[in-house]
């Protein structure tokens, strides 16, 4: 049975909910139009297919650097970072129409899951062009379109077998006939496929090399279907379904495989002792091709996906990323299992798992829950939602990266720069498994933050918030004008502003008056610092700031300066620092 669905009317606080889970940032409008729809209704519109992003230029350039190799090693340097600039400002919605903005910002997100999950580690690959066409691949397999089968998870499994960036990341083009290299084949199984399983269930075989869910005989013969590949530097050998770049086969003689373990291959107890062995109608007699080669690989693949464990591996990662990282043993068998059941009868597509997750009445149950709810408002947001989600909220718009490429270079290579200083490294996580907090236990989300880390998410947050900085790669929001279009209504009522505010901006408030009376006590006195000790008191100076501001530019940058202060004090609370 799939899981129930959540019914009625979204209402504030679950849209709100939705959409910063689902995507990269909301503004209030969106929450607003969100609010009176239905959850099919929202989901629907969340994932509306839009087209792909055009490819990143250089500086100056009309046309993307992937059609050619890069002069030198220093020069992919560079345009490794303009892909990671590029990528982030896809995310941000740059050249993105207004109406496709939260389906192109959802689809981004599977995209960057896919990435969390199918890790790449630029410092590794140092490749634009592997980095870009990996980044590729996993957009077209984020949402279902039109493709069939092409968009399952089984799918691209096969396909990151033979991914450049998969090849050079973890030594698969070492890996030949004779002298395998297992690095590829032991994360096939451990991270990418049928896991470690649950935190706290140890295996216990009492046979050496034995694991959880496969052994080292596995890890081995996986090595051999595996050999014979190579990182394709010309980027000329292209996937029929895809038509992007992948690996290639080692060849000799006559450009025929020379390198790969023709052998067959007997895999475990753990698989049912099923083999894997080369299709003679493929073969060249006993010689190799690359039609038998790519074969094999599908058998593989079918054996590790014929594992219950596989779908349930799969979806435990869908879950920790967009809902909570502890899963208990209620959670394992009612919602995990369901999951699993839905992404092994929709043939291993994601997007149907990922929908009907974000549609059950068990991923909003938390969203109705008390503000003590363990679940609801408990992930801690990435440096990456951070940032995004700010910028989104306040719409702030970067500059377009085709016609302004300079400009827009100089805001994300900044971006990029504070996201690492908060503790993400975009595309570069120490370690093959990915970034800590998406999968490491105890902690999980908590990686996020350290005494370091929250000093420089502060200090984001207090940059932003300013028309003053001149600087170009500057991000100078406006909090008058801001407040002004948007929140105008209650503007000049500051008990009013804050609930409204944090309505939108905290997980775990919703309009009306769930804030405690100290809670908003802290963020006015927090609003009212500039107005304190003025004869005619800081309410007064407030209403007539505000009020002038349009005819006075005294009036202005006072009521500027008195939202600033209330601004980072609620961006820079515990509160804003939840999902």
């Amino acid at each position: 049975m799939p899981l129930p669905q959540h019914t009625g009317i979204l209402g504030h606080k679950a849209a709100a909910h939705l959409l910063r889970r689902a995507t990269f940032g909301a503004t209030k409008s969106d929450v607003d139009t969100y609010a009176g729809l239905t959850v099919t209704q929202a989901l629907n519109n969340l994932f509306t297919h839009t087209a792909e992003p055009l490819p990143p230029v250089a500086p100056g350039a009309s046309v993307s650097w992937l059609t050619q190799p890069p002069a030198t090693n220093e020069d992919d340097t560079m345009q490794q970072a303009w892909f990671k600039y590029w990528w982030l400002g896809i995310i941000l919605g740059s050249r993105v129409p207004a109406h496709e903005r939260l389906a192109f910002s959802t689809r981004e997100k599977v995209t960057f899951f896919l990435h969390t999950f199918f890790t790449t580690i630029q410092e590794v690959v140092q490749s634009s062009r592997a980095l870009y066409f990996q980044n590729v691949l996993f957009r077209k397999f984020a949402f279902d379109g039109t493709a069939g089968p092409l968009v399952s998870i089984k799918e691209l499994t096969k396909k990151i077998c033979i991914d450049n960036a998969m090849l050079q990341l973890l030594d698969g083009r070492l890996n030949v006939k004779g002298n395998p290299n297992e690095n590829f084949a032991r994360e096939l199984f451990e991270l990418y496929t049928i896991g470690k399983g649950l935190q706290g269930q140890i295996p216990n075989t009492g046979t050496p090399g034995d694991y959880f869910y496969f052994t080292e005989q596995d890890v081995k013969s996986a090595a051999k279907v595996l050999s014979g590949y190579d990182f394709d530097r010309t980027f000329s050998t292209l996937d029929p379904q895809t038509n992007l770049p992948r690996g290639k086969i080692k060849t000799g003689a006559g450009n025929l495989p020379n390198q790969h373990d023709n052998s067959i291959k007997t895999f475990s107890h753990r698989f049912g002792n099923a083999v894997v062995q080369p299709n003679p109608a493929l073969m060249l007699g006993s010689q190799p091709t690359e039609a038998s080669m790519l074969d094999e690989i599908d058998q593989l693949i079918n054996i590790i996906f014929a594992q219950p464990e596989t779908a349930l591996h799969i979806c435990r990662r869908i879950y920790r990323f967009y809902v909570y990282h502890d899963i208990t043993p209620s959670i394992d068998t009612n919602i995990i299992q369901q999951m699993a059941n839905s992404l092994t009868a929709n043939n291993f597509k994601i997007e149907p798992v990922i929908r009907e997750l974000l549609g059950s009445q068990h991923f909003f149950d938390s969203a109705n829950a008390s503000v003590d709810d363990d679940n609801f408002g408990a992930i801690i947001k990435s440096p990456l939602d951070l940032i995004t989600g700010s910028l989104s909220f306040f719409e702030y718009n970067l500059p377009d990266y085709l016609s302004d490429t300079n400009l827009f270079y100089a805001k994300t290579s900044a971006l990029c720069e504070r996201m690492e200083e908060q503790g993400l490294r975009f595309l570069n996580p120490y370690d093959v498994a990915g970034y800590d907090a998406y999968h490491q236990f105890p902690l999980f989300n908590r990686h996020w933050i350290s005494s370091n880390a929250l000093t420089q998410r502060y200090k984001f947050i207090h940059e932003i918030m300013t028309i003053d900085n001149t600087m170009p790669e500057a991000i100078n929001i406006d909090l008058l004008q801001f407040i002004q279009q948007r929140f105008n209504n209650n503007a000049l009522n500051p008990d009013l502003l804050i609930r409204e505010l944090v309505s939108y901006l905290f997980p775990m408030y919703n309009e009306g008056t769930e804030i405690t009376t100290a809670r908003l006590e802290y963020f006015k006195n927090q609003f009212f610092k500039l107005g304190m000790g003025l004869p005619q008191g800081p309410l007064n100076f407030w209403q007539f700031s505000y009020s002038n501001a349009s005819s006075s530019m005294t009036s202005a940058t006072d009521a500027r300066g008195m939202l600033q202060d209330l601004i980072n004090a609620m961006l820079q609370s515990p509160e804003y620092q939840l999902m």
